[in-house]
């Protein structure tokens, strides 16, 4: 199973793009992310029965994320939706983009109206994070998504280049989601690196989801793991119709069922990715993520319900650990 492990020893540029990151502005070339453009005249219909949050309630310029999952409510990807006039653009994890093809285009009847084109090579996709965003942004004429709601979204000119601004980051920290043409790439991230943006590495948009809690397919998100367990909540619609896992969903909220929780795990030294969670001598739980941060050994995992909650004291291999909060997640019931 892949695992997620990131040493502390960060460059100075690593460094400038953490601190940009979180008090400054900060961009990050997600282009090898995959986007799937969904068209026809049930495209709507399509993705509600499809995933896991309310497509039917959202207008053009509007977005939401959304949980691919299994029959039995096991998680595929996390994905973020755009609702345009014509289409629903999908941005969805690097990993998964061609197993998303496959598996929607497997629920594509005859009679439906409903096409999927993978543009991934056609477009190119950036994050700006961090409270600058909005400056910059005003900054470079393109202001217009400044306080919109989250997954709002609305195509702009930055300079000469037609580029589509969403606000969200991706990650907890405030920031947006630029979408344009795989042909404008370099102009606009110069343009954006000019005005003040510090560009980011993979490495670094790794290390801070791992501290903020954003689960990652092959990681957190396995048919191991459900939506509610991974504490994405805010992803899922209880008041909309069938789709697929809705029963296993439903059934989890109403008896509050969930059997274990992702947390972030504060350790007081490294730890390796699969290692084994535990209080005393009973196993409760499994880490997925590690990372090292200007506080010390930071970690993800799954925990046991029943075992406790922010604030327990565990034990991740050799290390001792303490259960805490991370800001992607929730842990309620609706």
């Amino acid at each position: 199973m892949p695992t997620s492990a990131i040493d502390g020893n960060f460059d100075d540029k690593s460094a400038a793009a953490i601190q940009a990151a979180r008090e400054g502005v900060a961009v990050c070339d997600r282009s090898h992310w995959g986007r799937i453009q969904v068209s026809e005249g049930d495209r709507i219909r399509f993705l509600h029965n499809q995933s896991t949050n309310d497509f039917q309630r959202l207008k053009p310029g509007q977005g939401c994320d959304t949980v691919f999952v299994t029959s039995t409510a096991r998680t595929i990807d996390l994905a973020t939706a755009y609702v345009m006039e014509d289409a629903v653009l999908l941005l969805v994890s690097p990993n998964r983009r061609e197993k998303l093809m496959k598996w929607l285009d497997q629920y594509i009847f005859f009679a439906d109206k409903v096409q999927l084109t993978d543009v991934t090579d056609n477009t190119a996709s950036f994050s700006l994070i961090g409270p600058g965003s909005d400056a910059l942004l005003e900054q470079l004429g393109a202001g217009a998504m400044i306080g919109q709601p989250d997954g709002s979204h609305q195509q702009l000119t930055v300079g000469d280049i037609e580029v589509r601004v969403a606000v969200g980051s991706g990650l907890a920290t405030p920031g947006y989601t630029l979408i344009l043409s795989a042909a404008d790439k370099e102009t606009l991230w110069n343009t954006l690196a000019q005005a003040g943006a510090v560009p980011m590495s993979d490495r670094v948009w790794e290390h801070l989801r791992i501290e903020q809690g954003r689960p990652a397919p092959d990681l957190e998100l396995t048919e191991d793991y459900n939506p509610l367990e991974a504490g994405l909540w805010q992803t899922i619609s209880f008041e909309k119709g069938c789709y697929i896992g809705q029963e296993t969903i439903a059934r989890l909220n109403t008896y509050k069922g969930v059997k274990q929780h992702l947390w972030g795990v504060r350790l007081n030294t490294p730890a390796q990715p699969g290692s084994v969670i535990s209080v005393g001598e009973e196993k409760v739980g499994k880490l997925t993520s590690y990372t090292e941060t200007d506080q010390g050994s930071f970690g993800l995992g799954y925990v046991r319900t029943k075992a406790g909650g922010e604030g327990l004291k565990v034990q991740v291999g050799e290390s001792e650990g303490e259960l805490v909060a991370v800001p992607f997640v929730t842990h309620d019931y609706v």
